[in-house]
């Protein structure tokens, strides 16, 4: 196999601009995810079924469709209804945190269901309200649990960002299909572009794992 390295080196400008936009997206989508996520997942857990109802046709709808599909619904239709054209970048942001929120809406749920109820019911006994408990007693706790699943879900958040390249988003997928269909090579832009992912991969579980083991010795 003659594989190409100075081909990678012409490209490399192009690669670079689309890992720092993969990164830049991937943690948007992240926190947002996160937000949404915990509001949906706090929605999920109201005792009113019927106020609980739709953050559960919410999690059904978004974890039972694809990713891809919610992704070309959103680029091609709702955001040119807010905006009146589409954008790549927006449309991705969007798809990956509305998709990822209804994974993290579960893990928050299962994280504050973990923790014994007697918990809330001694943080009320001492005069806070529900929300304070939540806030400066029961998240806490859960969060640490919730660490592992939710560093899973940012991982697999970041791979799926490749997804966005079926948009035109120029990300660092979008980059390696470029290179492909220009010099018509396989190797050189999809291996450079698996390496890269595998890079951010690695050092985003480096970094949840250094923060689950800080907050463990807490």
């Amino acid at each position: 196999m003659d594989f190409r390295f100075d081909l990678i080196a012409d490209y490399a400008p192009y690669f670079w601009k689309g890992t720092l936009l993969t990164i830049g997206f991937s943690i948007a989508s992240i926190l947002l995810g996160t937000v949404f996520g915990l509001l949906i997942g706090l929605g999920k857990m109201m005792k009113n079924k019927l106020l609980a109802f739709p953050f559960e046709c919410y999690i059904t709808l978004f974890r039972g469709t694809p990713l891809l599909v919610q992704i070309l619904i959103i680029h091609f239709g709702v955001v040119p209804l807010f905006t009146g054209s589409t954008n790549g970048i927006i449309a991705a942001i969007v798809g990956l945190s509305l998709n990822s929120a209804a994974y993290i809406a579960e893990i928050f749920r299962a994280g504050i269901q973990s923790i014994d109820r007697g918990q809330m019911e001694a943080s009320r006994s001492l005069g806070m309200s529900h929300v304070q408990a939540m806030r400066y007693v029961i998240l806490p706790q859960a969060f640490k649990r919730m660490i592992p699943p939710l560093g899973n879900e940012f991982i697999v958040l970041l791979k799926d960002s490749s997804l966005a390249s079926v948009i035109a988003a120029p990300e660092l997928m979008y980059w390696g299909r470029a290179m492909q269909g220009q010099y018509y090579r396989v190797w050189e832009p999809l291996l450079t572009a698996a390496l890269i992912y595998l890079i951010l991969t690695l050092t985003l579980s480096f970094i949840l794992n250094r923060l689950e083991r800080r907050l463990s010795t807490e």
